[in-house]
């Protein structure tokens, strides 16, 4: 990616299993900049057990005489439609990316020769499932709502033991709440993972809004995962906590802006304020007229603009010394 920060549009199940609502909303996460869309791939039988409960967020924005199960059967693809929509991003020059979450699955989309494996929150202690992914030695988007330090430990363990390289691996903070309260955010916690594992760094958003992948771009985020729908007021579990494709757009542009003005860290002017150098900063002059002979004093001499005379970090040098030649008021004193 030319090192720019990586966008992800989280599509997930936000298709509401429709195959032609699933290709618009390629064609609005191309539109507004994205740099990957992500879907989810599943087997709902294989993930879960007939009597699952649903997660709170769930609850509300669902049906909910209508067990988890029955939804995720609901708005999920059947496996074989995903060849249809990587070959569409593929023809938009989109990066497709699908996430598995079982074992069918993840067997599948094997198939679909992806250049990223985004390892849910909820399968960071599945060690059968990293150690399948781990062994593809692919690039791997590691996100760690719901763990701590120790579980992320154990999962780069896993991984790395089993076959990627850790250079491969960039590990995303995340929260999994739908939406994330602000006080929960905790992106420090970016930096902590960063420092302690010497990894690349990302962040998986459920915030209301774009405040805070701008915030975690500026903290040095490489990757950032935002979930993506064409309409909020759409049935589904997760469109409540997603960006329309104009709020998407704004985050684009507000996240490549922060990535310019983070520049190369090295602290020197910078061509557009060279001009203004001589402009704003002082010179040594003479406040009154000097007689050549003359001592320069605090009284003499003083320090105004433009900056083309004697710098003021020479004032210690000249003050004291005697005046070379005569001075009318408001001229560079020179050695």
């Amino acid at each position: 990616m030319n090192n720019k920060v990586l966008i992800i549009a989280e599509a997930g199940v936000n298709h509401n299993g429709d195959i032609k609502l699933a290709k618009d909303m390629i064609i609005e996460a191309k539109n507004v900049g994205a740099d990957i869309i992500k879907f989810q791939t599943a087997v709902p039988e294989e993930v879960m057990i007939s009597n699952a409960p649903k997660a709170g967020y769930q609850l509300k924005n669902t049906d909910a005489g209508q067990s988890q199960l029955e939804m995720a059967k609901k708005i999920h693809l059947p496996l074989n439609s995903f060849f249809e929509l990587k070959h569409f991003c593929d023809e938009l020059k989109l990066e497709f990316l699908t996430t598995a979450f079982d074992p069918v699955s993840l067997a599948f989309i094997a198939k679909l020769e992806m250049n990223f494996y985004k390892i849910p929150s909820g399968e960071i202690t599945n060690y059968p499932y990293l150690k399948s992914i781990a062994k593809l030695n692919k690039n791997i988007l590691l996100s760690t709502g719901m763990a701590n330090l120790g579980e992320i430990e154990d999962a780069l363990y896993v991984l790395t033991r089993n076959g990627t390289d850790k250079h491969k691996i960039t590990v995303l903070h995340c929260n999994t709440e739908y939406p994330t309260p602000y006080n929960d955010v905790n992106l420090k916690a970016m930096i902590t993972i960063k420092n302690a594992f010497n990894v690349k760094i990302g962040y998986s958003d459920h915030t209301n809004g774009i405040e805070i992948p701008i915030a975690a771009v500026a903290l040095g985020a490489e990757v950032i995962e935002k979930h993506f729908t064409l309409d909020k007021n759409l049935e589904g579990p997760d469109h409540k906590a997603s960006l329309e494709p104009h709020e998407f757009a704004e985050m684009v542009k507000a996240i490549r802006n922060i990535e310019n003005a983070l520049g190369n860290g090295i602290k020197q002017p910078s061509k557009s304020e060279e001009k203004n150098i001589n402009i704003v900063r002082k010179s040594i002059v003479s406040l009154i007229a000097i007689k050549k002979g003359d001592i320069f004093t605090e009284e003499n001499i003083g320090l105004k603009r433009p900056g083309n005379g004697l710098s003021p970090k020479m004032w210690e040098i000249v003050l004291g010394r005697s005046a070379n030649k005569d001075y009318s008021k408001d001229e560079f004193i020179t050695l």
